[in-house]
């Protein structure tokens, strides 16, 4: 097998890209009743080869992640916008597409919200994931299109709220072409993963990312609350959970992202101010603009609850550790031998990322690798092996990685004291 390596960069003298303005067919009219989705599945079942796919959000206006318009293209069907709003059950969609290759740029941004729409591919081809492996330096959707096509994608909409109806005609054409260009860019992107040796690796990404389930919700998402490092008593954080949770709900019954409810900076203001009453509350800069001072009433019950609980319920001022190792700075001194071999293993792991130009996060993800130096007793390296594909890791990954963690086990020393 040919040594992966990595794709040669562009030259220099590289042409300018070319705009792309509008798909070559014109932008199809929005598919939101039944009869045209009916109509969508038997042109896209008659269709052959893979299919691009893409979908729209509206992260930072709406609640959730949830999808909007989901777009697709198939040689012999043209494109297909799909208004997820009107039509939130594409079953049948997906059956029309039977066991067909679907294409993504990054495809684990768009793989849940296709699932909730009731379609799961047969088969994923992730082109930002293959930029990725092939060490290329940026992998967002416009530099690989202008890179391998020459064509200068226009991204101003990638951010706009997808809930908005009706959808403006510029908006659609930004969504059409994120489709337009995927096939292509897909065929480029097995050529060259192939000639690097890497298109087997990056068939098991893929699949990885196909399967993948959902994230485990988070313990204690209050504490993701930007600036809330800055509260240190446990009372103050009780507040901070308190406002959160309510945010949260109020966000949630309105469809609105919590941040829209109320900005994080708020919620801090509170926690470091504990005001005992409403009118304190209000003497709170953050507190006097007109639609916060509106709902400042429904905050305050908030801080109220929070400021009543008895000792024994208020959070804790660390935040829970989870199942994996304790931070990396008590290794040194809690267990030195873990530390040593994880000192070892980084510097092989950085060998194998300059020879293979693959990124490290994906060579081995920085937590399986902190876990193996933990945990690592003794068996070399099929327990490595074994350990390894226990948290996820991909064959190919393990083939590259463990020889080399093994050996770094038995490089490390443990300093002798003294």
């Amino acid at each position: 097998m040919t040594e992966p390596t990595a794709a040669s960069s562009p030259e220099d003298d590289a042409p300018v890209a070319i705009p792309l303005t509008e798909p070559a067919d014109g932008v199809p009219p929005i598919i939101d009743t039944p009869e045209a989705l009916a109509e969508a599945c038997a042109a896209f079942a008659a269709g052959t080869g893979p299919v691009a796919a893409d979908a729209e959000r509206a992260s930072g206006f709406r609640y959730g992640q949830g999808t909007y318009l989901a777009q697709f293209k198939r040689a012999g069907a043209g494109i297909a916008l799909i208004d997820t709003a009107a039509l939130p059950d594409l079953s049948s969609f997906g059956e029309a597409l039977g066991d067909a290759e679907w294409v993504f740029h990054a495809a684990s941004q768009d793989l849940p919200g296709m699932r909730e729409l009731g379609m799961t591919p047969a088969k994923v081809f992730d082109t930002e994931l293959g930029a990725r492996l092939l060490g290329w330096p940026r992998v967002g959707l416009a530099a690989v299109v202008e890179r391998e096509l020459g064509f200068a994608l226009a991204k101003e909409h990638s951010a706009q709220d997808w809930s908005t109806r009706p959808l403006p005609h510029d908006w659609l054409v930004y969504a059409a072409l994120d489709v337009e260009v995927l096939l292509d860019l897909r065929d480029r992107l097995a050529m060259h993963l192939e000639a690097a040796g890497k298109l087997e690796w990056a068939e098991q990404e893929f699949e990885a990312v196909r399967l993948a389930p959902p994230p485990e919700p988070r313990e204690e998402p209050w504490r993701r609350t930007s600036g809330s490092h800055q509260v240190r008593d446990q009372r103050g954080l009780a507040i901070v959970r308190s406002m959160w949770e309510a945010r949260d709900k109020e966000a949630r019954r309105r469809d609105v992202s919590p941040g829209r409810v109320l900005r994080d900076q708020a919620i801090v203001a509170a926690a470091l101010a504990k005001p005992t009453s409403l009118d304190a509350l209000l003497g709170v800069r953050e507190y006097q603009s007109k639609g916060t001072k509106r709902r400042a009433p429904q905050w305050y019950k908030a801080v109220e609850e929070a400021m009543a609980l008895p000792d024994k319920a208020l959070p804790s001022r660390r935040a829970p550790q989870g199942d994996g190792p304790p931070q990396q700075r008590v290794w040194k001194d809690k267990r030195p031998e873990a530390f040593a071999r994880l000192t070892v293993a980084r510097e092989r792991i950085a060998a194998l990322v300059d020879r293979h130009a693959v990124p490290a996060e994906n060579l081995l993800q920085p937590d399986a690798l902190r876990r193996t130096c933990w945990e690592y007793a003794d068996g070399g390296e099929e327990w490595i092996r074994a350990f390894l594909a226990g948290r996820g890791a991909r064959a190919w990954q393990i083939d590259l990685v463990a020889p080399e963690l093994s050996a770094a086990f038995a490089e490390a020393q443990v300093p002798s004291e003294g």
